[in-house]
């Protein structure tokens, strides 16, 4: 259009409301205006306003106010630098575009060499952030350094030598080398017969448990199932140690050991809720457990365990009492005879 003798449609009282501008305004106004329209209009953007047509008539709008404020410099002395510095100055309304000047192509693609640039980046701050934390922290002590460089050295060893067997092993299997193994294209072995179990999860978890591994929720549901058979031994052990009926200080005793249940169970219910986040099955999912009826459960264990004790002593006294008339019975039974 600049090339090709294009005329604008607008005016210039039109071009100063696109814009957003009035009459006497600076050039400094006109560019910064120029700019935060061209960010909100340009297609290139990522704004929700982007808008082609919207953009081309920013940029005509800003063609002719820019003409005319070099129109009214010219027609006052003393403005040539002014004027130069019109004429010097170049569009940047894609400045906030350029991705830091990185990247060629279309936008999508400069935005793609973008993003990777910026992860590079980030990975070598982070990597210096963490050798400057480790000179840090052993700059007192020069044995703590050469520490430190023997321990990078092995690790850089240890890495350079599980890649070297890992190409060694790659090697192997294109040349072929282990076509001749025994079992090479055979199923593995089912360590469960079963028909209503999958093999291949029961064959993955049969690995697992063999080299020393768990799923978290199993050993946080053992846990919880120990720790509750605990707490109930504990609070039976504690409600046996006293009367029936209890006295005050017996009382006193019992309340106490009530509200340190109660801090165990809040405790343990805080493990199950971690458990029903992180449990596969939703029907393995646990409750809370509650307060008042483990403590109603220990007393009533804790009675049924006196009653029967009660009831065991008093058939031992029937039956010494038994054997010590037992004798006389006999002896009128004789005489009667």
């Amino acid at each position: 259009r600049m090339l090709s003798g294009y005329k604008p449609k607008n005016g210039v009282v039109d071009s100063y409301k696109v814009l957003e501008l009035e009459e006497g305004c600076s050039l400094d106004d006109v560019r910064n205006s120029y700019h935060n329209l061209a960010k909100k209009y340009h297609p290139d953007s990522s704004s929700g306003m982007a808008d082609s047509k919207a953009f081309i008539r920013v940029e005509e709008a800003y063609r002719v106010v820019l003409n005319d404020l070099t129109a009214k410099q010219k027609s006052e002395p003393g403005e040539e630098e002014e004027e130069e510095q019109f004429k010097s100055k170049s569009l940047q309304h894609r400045h906030y575009l350029s991705f830091e000047g990185v990247g060629i192509g279309t936008p999508s693609q400069r935005e793609k060499q973008y993003m990777q640039f910026r992860v590079d980046r980030a990975t070598e701050q982070v990597l210096e952030y963490r050798q400057q934390r480790l000179e840090s922290r052993y700059a007192g002590s020069d044995l703590s350094r050469a520490k430190d460089v023997r321990q990078s050295k092995k690790v850089k060893i240890t890495q350079a030598v599980e890649r070297l067997v890992e190409d060694l092993i790659q090697e192997s299997m294109a040349k072929g080398d282990f076509d001749n193994l025994s079992g090479k294209g055979k199923p593995l072995r089912k360590f469960s017969d079963s028909p209503h179990i999958d093999p291949m999860t029961h064959n993955l978890n049969r690995i697992l448990i063999d080299n020393g591994y768990q799923p978290e929720w199993i050993l946080l549901q053992k846990e919880i199932r120990e720790t509750i058979e605990r707490l109930r031994r504990s609070l039976a052990a504690s409600r046996g140690k006293l009367g029936r009926p209890m006295t005050l200080s017996e009382q006193k005793q019992w309340g106490r050991v009530c509200e340190q249940f109660a801090e165990d169970i809040r405790k343990l219910n805080k493990r199950v809720d971690d458990f029903n986040l992180v449990v596969p099955i939703l029907s393995r999912q646990m409750v809370h457990f509650s307060t008042d009826k483990e403590i109603l459960r220990a007393r009533n264990a804790s009675e049924a365990v006196a009653e029967k004790g009660s009831d065991s002593g008093a058939k031992e006294n029937e039956g010494g009492e038994g054997k010590r008339f037992g004798w006389k019975a006999s002896l009128m039974k004789w005489l009667k005879l």
